[in-house]
């Protein structure tokens, strides 16, 4: 949209241009949705914005003449609306980690335009305007709260940025920092921190560099680029093959020889290679550490020229610094590279003098490390593990685990090596120093997806490293333990465990091992992925009772891990209701009721396993007695009181603890439960917390209550307030469930004029709207969201509020139901029919009278055809008319439809066309449809209600001798079924019809 600019223009109304200004602002508010970065600043500057709206409105329907104060408002927020706007699309499309770089200044862009549309509403003329005093005083609130509106980075962000900042500064090329910094800027952006992802999205960010080239901002051009050097340090960032040609490159510049160090690489004071060089005022060189030392010891005069120097100078020499780093790197290259033949000598000593050169040289530098895989030293390695000697192989095994750790691709790199996972392996069945090397190795290792599963793999290993956990040698034994732990998130693993019998073992440790042993099984079992079978195999062994003890008696560490375990074991539906049963949930309600220190995390692990406990009730079938997870209504009360007193974690577990309670065999007495301690007051207020977990879980348990509820305390509780935050949610937020539910509670509101007008006032029918699909959804949460949308709009269609109705067909509903028919579950058609019956039944007055010819008929315009149900000009949105909105179809369709709720209101629908005069013209459109076969099957219907209607349909359409004959031989069998049958009404009404079939005398008993 482009908005003019008011200087020049001021022929144009100035309602025009404040109509523009609202149009933007609604774009940028949807817009914002989609932004991949400073969500909750974007958030924040669109609630503005919402508020300004209705301001801007208020206006437009005042007398504004020409006012310089109003131009210039106006014109300002034109501006403004048109940078907002401009921001919001770079962060929708622009690169995530480009912008995460820049997100200092997008938060400073936000905090600008904030602050100038506030500075646009200090100078509205408000007095000379006429608004109301309630208008202004929100202005002058509003303005004063956008000047003051802070807009900053978030302390993540602030984090990564301090980090690139210094990593630049000191000339940190570490590949671990590296590592590090991508994992961090991926969480930050939300993306996966495989290798393909993060090339990709460092090829976009180079993408963005080029083009801040072209815009010739240079310095952030140079800034950029910097920063991507830094990140190609990252395994991620560049592939393998990428590094080994810069690495080779370079070293075939190098030559073969070292080099001596240059003079001015010494410290004058220690005669060594400076690692960090300073320069005095005196304009000399020295290692930070010895001249400091030198001044510390009261000398204020230079070592070297022996004049007084200002000893609070020491000014870094960068450049000398970087060439001696330069110089170590070279000759470091070139050892490395020389080192390689030697490995391969016969002479055990020379083998073993290298590998101890090599193995310091690994130890000390990230650099090196890489360097020693791009030689290719890991294929060496390996076969040296085969030695005869003993401590050439732990050698070996020490350094392969140096390259190994915080490194994939050192990982993958052995994984690949032909037989090195096994040459590892056989070292786990020799002596326990090599054994424990081993071990170490194969943990590091097992940190590598692709690398965990070749390890379990290997015949023997589970086996070896079962045996190995159950070791007198309690590091050992842990070792071995942490190795098991990582290969268990692997299914086939997990098998190789359960044929070695670990289980077993497992159980049997927890139960009678040392506290360090049955904190590492528990440990195992907190951490483990174990599938549905080794949770049922793992509770039927009995692993509940040792775990529930070390709840018991352990300190908090041990707590924590056996609670952690439990959550583990219970999310079995069958686990977690045996648990019940057994009494599990007594003692986990009791620590939960407890004062737990905070920050221990108990809390939020023993709410997580008794929402597990909560979420199993809601399985269990109806032939056995209904198990009921809280015991009494002081459980009840308390639990839910915990809501008030705990953190997000801990909230958002028993928001879902209640949920599931809701939805379980106990829901009926759980919603009274909480009605009676008034939970719905807690629930709106906790709609409006900011945290993403705890407000979807709170207007989930909201929904549920509300379907339900006492329509005094709904509409007590659930205010203005409430339903304008649940529009707003519905507008913003991301999470299907969290819309559905917010929907939810709109679509079950208590009917009320006045809270339907603030809706409709509010934007709701718009909102609503669009989220009505056209086809089949196969999301259950999005059928659940459309279910909900098409029931919310139900109170918009009701026929006593004709002007709702206009608004409704105005916003392009009326096809949609009609669509919903075909494509909705069986509830959305439901809701869907009982809408299109509201509007058909305010057709006949909505249907216009066709104009009478005057003149001469054989000159006049050929006459209008007019509806062949309603006589009149009809159409879709001016009267609604199911005929012209080609409904008809659809809804005998439904009539064949399994759920005898959706069939009635499609009957109801149907039967608006035959009321009153209505009935000949009707009935024929009926017939034409094939509706009245339908409709004399639901005399065989289930449901009273529907045979009821069905009798009264065909009461007066067998009115009609036409009708009456073409159809009535059909329904003579059920019509006298009824008669029989049927309840006292229903015998007398098809008594009624039969006689119209000549079939019954008038005088017949049945009337």
């Amino acid at each position: 949209m482009v908005l003019d600019v008011l200087a020049g223009a001021s022929s144009v109304p100035a309602a025009e241009f404040l109509s523009q200004v609202v149009e933007g602002m609604i774009e940028i508010t949807y817009a914002a949705n989609n932004v991949l970065i400073k969500k909750e600043n974007f958030k924040e500057l669109t609630i503005y914005m919402d508020r300004i709206i209705p301001i801007l409105k208020e206006l437009n329907k005042k007398d504004m003449g020409h006012s310089e104060g109003l131009s210039k408002a106006i014109e300002i927020l034109n501006r403004e609306v048109k940078a907002a706007k401009q921001l919001t699309v770079d962060c929708t499309k622009r690169n995530k980690v480009y912008l995460l770089m820049n997100c200092r200044t997008i938060a400073k862009n936000l905090e600008d335009i904030t602050r100038e549309m506030s500075r646009a509403l200090d100078i509205l003329p408000l007095a000379s305007l006429g608004l109301s005093s309630g208008i202004i005083e929100e202005v002058v609130k509003l303005s004063d709260s956008m000047q003051r509106a802070e807009f900053r980075a978030a302390k993540t962000e602030e984090e990564i940025l301090e980090k690139i900042e210094t990593a630049i500064q000191e000339r940190n090329v570490d590949r671990s920092y590296a590592n590090n910094l991508v994992a961090s800027i991926a969480e930050a952006v939300g993306i996966s921190t495989d290798r393909a992802t993060i090339k990709k999205e460092v090829e976009e960010f180079k993408s963005e560099i080029e083009n801040t080239q072209l815009r010739k901002n240079q310095a952030e051009a140079i800034q950029m680029a910097q920063i991507i050097a830094l990140l190609e340090r990252a395994d991620a960032a560049s592939s393998p093959k990428e590094k080994e040609m810069k690495h080779f490159t370079k070293r075939k510049c190098l030559g073969s020889q070292l080099l001596e160090p240059l003079r001015s690489f010494y410290c004058p004071i220690t005669q060594d290679v400076m690692v960090n060089p300073v320069e005095t005022s005196s304009g000399q060189t020295f290692e930070r550490s010895a001249i400091e030392k030198w001044l510390a010891d009261g000398n204020n005069i230079c070592p070297l020229t022996m004049t007084p120097i200002d000893t609070s100078v020491l000014r870094p020499n960068r450049t000398l610094r970087q060439s001696i780093e330069e110089w170590k790197d070279r000759n470091t290259m070139i050892t490395i590279t020389s080192l390689k033949s030697k490995l391969m000598s016969e002479e055990e000593e020379e083998v073993l003098q290298c590998l101890g050169q090599l193995e310091d040289l690994c130890e000390q530098r990230d650099q090196h490390r890489e360097w020693v895989l791009l030689e290719n030293y890991i294929p060496i390695l390996i076969q040296l593990l085969g030695a005869r000697n003993r401590d050439i192989r732990n050698h070996a095994l020490v350094i392969l685990c140096i390259l190994a750790k915080d490194s994939d691709d050192a990982k993958e790199r052995i994984a690949k090596v032909d037989n090195a996972i096994e040459s590892i392996v056989k070292s786990l069945g020799r002596r326990i120093g090599e054994r424990k090397l081993a071990v170490v190795l194969l943990i590091e290792l097992s940190k590598c997806t692709l690398v965990k599963d070749c390890i379990g793999k290997v015949q023997g290993c589970i086996l070896l490293l079962v045996t190995m956990s159950s070791s007198d040698d309690s590091q050992a034994a842990k070792d071995a333990q942490e190795l098991l732990e990582n290969l268990s998130y692997s299914d086939k693993n997990i098998i190789l465990m359960a044929k070695a019998n670990y289980f077993k073992h497992l159980l049997q440790r927890l139960c009678t091992g040392p506290d360090d042993v049955k904190m590492a099984m528990a440990t195992t079992l907190a951490d483990m992925e174990l599938t549905d079978h080794n949770k049922a195999s793992l509770f039927e062994g009995g692993v509940l009772g040792p775990l529930l003890q070390l709840v018991s008696d352990g300190d908090d560490g041990m707590k924590m891990v056996a609670i952690k375990a439990v959550r583990n074991i219970s999310s079995l539906p069958a686990n977690g209701l045996q648990m019940i049963r057994e009494g599990a949930a007594r003692p986990l309600l009791d620590l939960l009721f407890r004062h737990i220190t905070p920050s221990s995390g108990l809390r939020e692990q023993v709410s997580a396993t008794i929402m597990h406990l909560a979420e199993s009730t809601v399985s269990q079938g109806s032939s056995r007695a209904p198990i009921s997870l809280l015991e009494s209504d002081k459980d009840t009360l308390t639990l839910f009181s915990l809501i008030n007193f705990t953190g997000p974690d801990v909230q958002q577990n028993i928001l879902r603890i209640f949920y599931a309670l809701c939805q379980s065999p106990s829901a009926s007495n759980i919603k009274t439960r909480l009605n009676e301690y008034r939970a719905m007051q807690v629930l709106v207020q906790l709609c409006e917390h900011e945290n993403l977990n705890v407000r979807p879980n709170a207007i989930k348990l909201l929904c549920c209550l509300v379907e339900d509820g006492d329509e005094a305390a709904i509409l007590e509780h659930v205010d203005h307030k409430c339903l304008t935050t649940l529009l707003r949610i519905i507008q913003s937020s991301n999470d299907v469930e969290e819309i559905a539910s917010a929907m939810g509670i709109i679509a079950n509101f208590p009917e009320n004029p006045q809270i339907t007008q603030l809706l409709l006032d509010a934007g709701a029918l718009q909102k609503i709207v669009k989220f009505l699909p056209n086809s089949m959804q196969y999301d259950p949460h999005k059928n659940q969201l459309v279910e909900n949308a098409v029931g919310a709009l139900c109170r918009f269609t009701v026929p006593a509020k004709l002007e709702w109705q206009k608004r409704a067909a105005e916003a392009g509903i009326i096809p949609l139901l009609v669509q919903l028919l075909d494509v909705g579950t069986a509830l959305t058609r439901k809701y869907a029919a009982i809408s299109l019956t509201h509007f058909s039944e305010s057709s006949p007055r909505l249907s216009r009278a066709i104009s009478k010819h005057k003149g001469f008929w054989c000159i006049s315009a050929p006459q209008e055809t007019g509806c062949m149900v309603h006589g009149g000009l009809c159409d879709v949105q001016s009267s609604f008319c199911l005929v012209e909105a080609d409904a008809i179809v659809p809804l005998v369709r439904v009539l064949e439809d399994p759920d005898s709720g959706v069939r009635e209101a499609s009957l109801d629908a149907l039967l608006t066309l035959i009321e009153a005069e209505r009935l000949q013209s009707g009935s024929k459109l009926l017939s034409e449809a094939n509706a009245i076969p339908s409709i004399i099957k639901l005399l065989c219907s289930s449901s009273p209600t529907l045979q009821e209607k069905a009798l009264n349909a065909l009461e007066r359409i067998f009115r009609l001798p036409e009708f009456k004959q073409k159809y009535g031989p059909s329904a003579q069998m059920p019509l006298v079924d009824l008669t029989q049958r049927g309840n006292g009404s229903m015998k007398s009404l098809s008594a009624r019809i039969l006689a119209h079939l000549n079939l019954l005398h008038d005088q017949s008993s049945y009337f």
